[in-house]
């Protein structure tokens, strides 16, 4: 592969290709019944051609083709299972295994952006990427001090693909829903094209990464690869080993799922408080175990600048929907403006359409699974049912854009992980105002194992009143 096919009519014919694809093999496959072959071979057989074909067309189209496909990657556990499993692999190898660059296409940027002695910064350059993903490839080399770093090269043209595909994909997304029947795709895209500019900008990755690594520096259980050199197109950061989580999702054992989905929720809410940043893009490919058993995170590209932290009104809403007060859910979704003045919405509908996210902080510990995942999936897309229609009435305020993004995600990732682990307690620890208010008992248990703080054991009634 060369640099990235920029031709706008080219690349629209690229996609246009899948859904036409799909059509013909159906057809076929019709045929093939009509013959004799059984049903269930010949619709595995479709299945599988198509899913061969979206990977060779996301894959080699990169640029927005690719990022809706990674976009793609973290609901397919909602999907049912016949739908879902041979797409699975496919959607897997995009999220860092794309068809890569040549060499002689990544030696020009790098001479474009680091200077025709850029092996002198960069020593031991490892020609074949270690991934390879929608808007740029990673390589190995060796900083000048020795260590290993990560070269991060964005793609010729991977402004141009962006936007020429999500427009694209925009246009003809109802089509594109017959490849996984039941999941929107209008919304992925639209969310896709709002955030065109910040992900081609690694000025501002670097920032929000260097963030992340000082907030994060020295930490037990999270690794954050530190910034040491950027341009417009590359971005150096250190070097990072480390099992990728799509393996883990495979293959690891339970309790390996289990650490790794505690890890991956304790990142995503820790980093408002710890660094004032929401690391938003987490499908599994940005995610992997080290040796020494962090979660290590890379690809900073998407993240929220939350200065203050995760807004206290979440916490608070969801704890009062815990408690069964919904006509309170209902006045506080209202100002926050997730509902319109003029709209009307039933507090019972509006508890069953959230439950997916209710569910997992209601008890100690929470069990993730496909099945979970698709049962919440499948009721609240019914457009026959009150799910799709309390959907239609909900607006989404840009600034918790994406905030709903990670969230939905993040769930989607531990249905994949089918991971178990006390969800609720790192909520408690990190989601602002949804801790329950302390009474007298539990502060006088907080005297009680802080013997030595005087201010604790003069104030009992002021904490307790709040």
């Amino acid at each position: 592969m060369s640099d990235l096919p920029r031709n706008a009519v080219a690349r629209t014919a690229r996609l246009a290709s899948l859904p036409l694809g799909i059509a013909g093999r159906t057809a076929l496959g019709l045929g093939k019944r009509l013959g004799g072959r059984p049903a269930e071979a010949v619709v595995s057989d479709v299945q599988r051609r198509t899913a061969e074909q979206l990977f060779k067309v996301l894959g080699e189209l990169k640029g927005g083709a690719m990022k809706f496909g990674q976009a793609l990657s973290i609901f397919e556990a909602a999907l049912p299972e016949h739908l879902a499993s041979p797409y699975r692999a496919t959607l897997t190898k995009l999220q860092d295994a794309a068809p890569p660059m040549p060499p002689a296409t990544v030696h020009r940027v790098l001479e474009q952006e680091l200077g025709a002695n850029w092996r002198r910064r960069l020593r031991h350059f490892d020609d074949k990427p270690a991934a390879a993903a929608s808007i740029g490839q990673v390589h190995r080399a060796q900083w000048p001090d020795g260590r290993d770093v990560a070269v991060k090269i964005q793609y010729p043209g991977a402004a141009e693909a962006l936007r020429s595909d999500l427009n694209q994909l925009g246009r003809v997304s109802r089509l594109l829903g017959s490849w996984m029947p039941g999941l929107e795709v209008r919304p992925l895209v639209e969310e896709l094209k709002a955030r065109i500019g910040e992900e081609l900008n690694y000025q501002l990755e670097a920032e929000a990464q260097a963030g992340f690594a000082a907030a994060y520096d020295g930490d037990p259980e999270i690794a954050v690869p530190h910034v040491r050199f950027h341009t417009p197109r590359v971005l150096v950061t250190d070097w990072l080993d480390g099992i990728p989580l799509h393996q883990v999702i495979a293959d690891g054992t339970q309790d390996e799922r289990d650490r790794a989905g505690r890890l991956f929720v304790r990142f995503l809410f820790s980093g408002p408080e710890r660094a004032g940043l929401l690391h938003a893009d987490p499908h599994p490919g940005n995610y992997r175990i080290t040796p020494d058993g962090r979660l290590g995170v890379v690809d900073y590209g998407l993240v929220a600048r939350l200065p203050g932290g995760f807004p206290p009104q979440i916490g608070r809403l969801l704890r009062i929907g815990l408690d069964g007060d919904f006509d309170s859910v209902v006045d506080g979704l209202r100002e926050e403006g997730f509902i319109k003045p003029h709209v009307e919405i039933d507090a019972q509908e509006l508890y069953d359409y959230l439950q997916p996210f209710i569910e997992p902080a209601r008890d100690e510990t929470f069990a993730f699974s496909r099945e979970w995942m698709r049962s919440q999936f499948q009721r609240i897309s019914d457009v026959r049912g009150a799910g799709a229609k309390t959907a239609f009435k909900l607006n989404l305020p840009p600034s918790y854009l994406l905030i709903h993004r990670v969230w939905s995600g993040g769930i989607g990732v531990l249905a994949q992980l089918g991971a178990e682990a006390p969800f609720r307690s790192e909520l408690e620890r990190w989601l602002p105002g949804f801790q329950p208010d302390l009474g007298r008992a539990e502060v006088r248990q907080l005297v009680d194992l802080h013997p030595d703080d005087d201010v604790l054991a003069e104030d009992v009634d002021e904490i307790a009143e709040g």
